[in-house]
């Protein structure tokens, strides 16, 4: 599944089913002791509604109720989609999607709740044929909030001019008419219409939140530019990056002043850094990393010492080096945020080890058990469930046999260990925001390691807790250890970690082939990056520093 693909899943999915769950909740608790007591009182509400009918209510009624009826709502929710797509010959997708996509949204949650609810309905005369569906939640009511509050907004983001609010307002008073509707002719409970509501605008908050919120906040800071100097290439992974994506890049992009910028897709054979370095020697002034970290660190390699600038836009599993430089997990909206603030310079790695050409790391090494759990986590699980997808592997690899380790810190005297990891980092926090290095900033000229070495029954729920908290310990300057056991944290400039026997290692994310040594060393202020001001895990600075001619 490609980069926007995912990103709607986890925006739709997890809150969609939260609330279906909670719907079916609150269905069965009313439906039995002791909520299920109330049910007398709402047949008198429905009961005085039936007494008080008159012919003309009844027929007004009848048209609202109609105008909520599955064939009209889906009939009008197709024309208004297609009305959007052919209008706009499909640049208005995010608002028929956000539509559409709030009827279809709300419907799936009715129709579940209604498989594992029963609720007859009220006692009172019924002036409409009952469906054979629960009477909670209102169907019709959610499907008029759904349809014409999504109509609601659209008016107010689309028209222009005096009849924009009153439209809007009109289109957001039917689903109210239609819940005093469906009351006034004997088919709802009262809270069978509350629920209804709350369906109906949960999907619409869904949706809008998956179409049009991360959308607005992309472009919303930067309007109008002036040009800018120079020219952009785009370096993507074409795995993990779709073409709306792409084109939402392109969109950040001009109304942030950059022309039309030069794209570069990236393959097994060169996953970035050859396409960063023709950008360089082409006079680029920015490269934009649109992949995982992988994308990113071959690119920071092109550019290391140089004056061309890395924005990076997150569009893989791990992305530590964007969520270290504060940026969001939405990439248009990663890239319009690092654009606020002038380039900094941030410190890099320069890796090596048995069987590892020397090669750049941005954000973070390991031996041991961090470098086998990402081995053992395939793409297309990752692809599936994000960064959840390391957590079976962790789980498997918890037992696996302690590496001794001596570890040399720039002219120290070597130090010997049993550990379970050991993580080399020039920046602090993973996934969730946890600091596994709670000392390190990309450009404090340091390097920080963690050596990860829990003892007994209740090291690894005592290192877990200690994560999760932040209960760390401190970690003193110069080369001697601190931390709170099992963590051991040290800071070098040069780094060196010997193991007793082939262990798995990783750079940035990407696994290489076993072997017994790792070494890294900084580069203080080699790379020039986009980053927020004062933003992220990491702080960044803001000062200007020095380039750092070649690696």
């Amino acid at each position: 599944m490609t980069t926007g693909g995912r990103h709607l899943v986890r925006r739709i999915a997890p809150p969609l089913l939260a609330q279906t769950v909670l719907m079916v909740l609150v269905g069965l608790a009313l439906t039995h002791p002791p909520l299920h007591l109330w049910r007398p009182g709402e047949n008198a509400v429905t009961d005085r509604l039936a007494a008080s009918r008159v012919p003309a209510l009844d027929t007004v009624t009848w048209w609202f109720s109609t105008l909520a009826s599955t064939a009209a709502v889906v009939a009008l929710a197709s024309v208004a989609v297609l009305a959007l797509l052919v209008e706009t010959r499909g640049r208005r997708w995010r608002e028929a999607a956000f539509l559409g996509g709030a009827v279809a949204a709300q419907a799936a949650v009715f129709l579940v709740v209604t498989l594992c609810v029963e609720r007859p309905r009220p006692t009172a005369l019924r002036l409409d044929a009952a469906p054979p569906t629960s009477s909670f939640p209102s169907g019709h009511v959610g499907a008029a909030v759904a349809l014409y509050g999504g109509i609601a907004v659209l008016a107010v983001l689309r028209l222009r001019g005096p009849l924009r609010l009153p439209l809007a307002a009109l289109a957001g008073l039917v689903p109210v008419l239609v819940a005093i509707s469906r009351l006034y002719r004997g088919m709802h409970h009262p809270t069978d219409v509350l629920a209804g509501s709350v369906n109906g605008c949960a999907a619409l908050w869904i949706m809008w939140r998956a179409f049009l919120a991360e959308r607005g906040r992309a472009t919303e800071a930067a309007p109008h530019r002036a040009p800018q100097a120079g020219r952009a290439v785009v370096v993507f992974n074409p795995v993990l990056t779709d073409a709306p994506t792409l084109e939402r890049i392109d969109q950040v992009l001009a109304d942030f002043g950059w022309g039309a910028p030069t794209r570069a897709p990236t393959s097994v054979d060169d996953p970035g850094r050859g396409a960063a370095a023709s950008a360089v020697e082409e006079g680029a002034a920015l490269v934009v990393a649109c992949g995982g970290d992988g994308t990113v660190t071959a690119c920071a390699h092109a550019l290391a010492g140089t004056d061309t600038a890395l924005a990076v836009v997150p569009c893989g599993t791990g992305n530590l080096l964007a969520r270290n430089l504060g940026l969001p997990s939405d990439p248009a909206r990663a890239l319009a945020t690092a654009l606020e603030g002038p380039p900094r310079r941030i410190d890099l790695a320069l890796a090596d080890g048995d069987g590892i050409t020397a090669t750049v790391v941005s954000a973070m090494a390991g031996i041991g058990l961090d470098a086998a759990t990402m081995a053992d986590t395939s793409r297309s699980a990752k692809d599936r469930y994000g960064w959840p997808a390391y957590l079976p592997p962790l789980l498997r690899h918890l037992r696996d046999r302690r590496m001794r380790l001596t570890v040399t810190l720039d002219e120290a005297p070597p130090i010997h260990r049993r550990a379970a990891m050991a993580v080399i980092g020039n920046v602090g926090a993973l996934q969730g925001g946890i600091r596994l290095l709670p000392e390190a900033r990309p450009d404090d000229g340091v390097l920080d390691l963690v050596l990860v070495h829990p003892r007994g029954l209740t090291g690894w729920p005592e290192a877990a807790a200690r994560l999760a908290t932040g209960r760390l310990g401190h970690v003193p300057a110069g080369g001697a250890p601190g931390g709170a056991a099992p963590f051991e944290h040290f800071r070098a400039r040069r780094i060196t970690l010997t193991a007793d026997r082939d262990q798995p290692r990783e750079l940035d994310g990407e696994s290489l082939p076993a072997g017994r040594t790792l070494r890294l060393a900084v580069r203080p202020a080699a790379l020039l990056v986009y980053a927020p001001p004062g933003a992220g895990p990491d702080g960044v600075g803001t000062e200007p520093v020095p380039a750092v001619r070649g690696l």
